[in-house]
């Protein structure tokens, strides 16, 4: 274990714990839809990832443009991921809701850099993604009879909530998976992660501004929305670029299985729900992922991607991003720069 894989580690924990507030925060908005909670946290706070890296967004300029299609492909995955997530909070209930959307990710992911970067798997990531998911679905199977509430009590809504769920974990693998082509490509942190989330809060800005309005109706919701964009998505998001550079994006979605345990503990501590024996048996399976991919070894080299030089011989470095060489292609020279634990 490097150091610099053990802080991304880090980096990608403290960001599902705080992701995995958002659940309970939205609840202290109760009058806002998902649709504009969604659009709120996750458009304000692209556009904010942007703002910072505007600088960096100028340096990298024509290398975005080769890699646009990348772009195209996070940006709108961002804009898709939280109108998917808090519809699915909002139809099946909050522990489903982030379960499955969390639960599905590493897999989606490891299935992106399988097929797309033709990156083998390692063992090490089966156990821990199967710990995972193991995990979440004993939290789901542990909360599934506990008052939901209304958008619950209807099997069609919780069915659609779980489908949204699907849709949210592909959509956060493949901007994760999106990132983290870019950074592969030379592009450094900073321009990679305000290009793709800076495009999809543009996206985002019609919605909010079709569905935002009962955000300014009260105090209350103003506060909701304001720590949603600048905690858990503005800050949480500096750091899970952080962590992308030091580890790989299917490492990364399943350190984030973390984040429904947090949002469980937070029902059971916050609003006074009750967590059966099943639900502390998932929260020990999530806790043994950190574990596993803490203590596992890589399997065809570090996972931090390597400085040299840019297309054209330039050396890359962006705002101290480290880039990632490309002089090889397929799948030896993906081995080499970064491997999956």
């Amino acid at each position: 274990m490097n150091n610099g894989r053990l802080a991304g580690l880090a980096a990608i924990t403290v960001t599902s714990l705080l992701w995995g507030t958002t659940g309970t925060a939205a609840t202290f908005a109760p009058a806002v839809g998902p649709l504009a909670i969604g659009a709120a946290a996750l458009g304000v706070g692209g556009l904010l990832q942007a703002a910072i890296a505007l600088p960096a967004l100028r340096a990298a300029q024509s290398l975005l443009v080769r890699q646009r299609r990348t772009v195209v492909l996070g940006a709108v995955a961002v804009a898709v991921y939280p109108l998917a997530f808090y519809s699915s909070m909002h139809l099946a209930g909050v522990a489903i809701g982030s379960v499955v959307s969390l639960a599905s990710a590493p897999l989606a992911s490891g299935l992106l850099e399988l097929f797309l970067d033709r990156r083998p798997l390692s063992r090490w990531w089966a156990v821990a993604a199967a710990l995972g998911v193991v995990g979440s679905v004993l939290l789901c199977a542990s909360r599934i009879d506990a008052p939901l509430g209304s958008a619950a009590e209807s099997t069609a809504r919780t069915l659609a909530g779980i489908l949204l769920g699907l849709v949210a974990g592909l959509a956060y693998a493949a901007y994760s998976w999106a990132v983290h082509r870019l950074m592969d490509r030379g592009i450094g942190r900073a321009a990679s992660m305000g290009a793709v989330f800076g495009a999809g809060g543009a996206l985002l800005m019609p919605v909010l501004l079709l569905t935002g309005a009962p955000i300014l109706a009260t105090g209350g919701s103003v506060l909701v929305a304001a720590y949603m964009a600048l905690v858990p998505m503005f800050l949480g998001y500096l750091l899970f670029g952080f962590g992308l550079t030091r580890v790989a994006p299917s490492t990364a979605t399943t350190v984030t299985l973390t984040e429904p345990a947090v949002a469980t503990l937070l029902a059971v501590v916050v609003v006074g729900e009750e967590l059966a024996p099943l639900g502390w048996a998932g929260l020990l399976c999530i806790s043994l992922v950190l574990v596993v991919l803490a203590v596992a070894p890589a399997t065809a080299g570090p996972e931090t991607p390597r400085r040299t030089r840019r297309p054209g011989g330039v050396r890359g470095q962006d705002n101290g991003a480290v880039s990632a060489p490309r002089a090889r292609t397929g799948a030896a020279a993906e081995r080499t720069n970064t491997s999956t634990p």
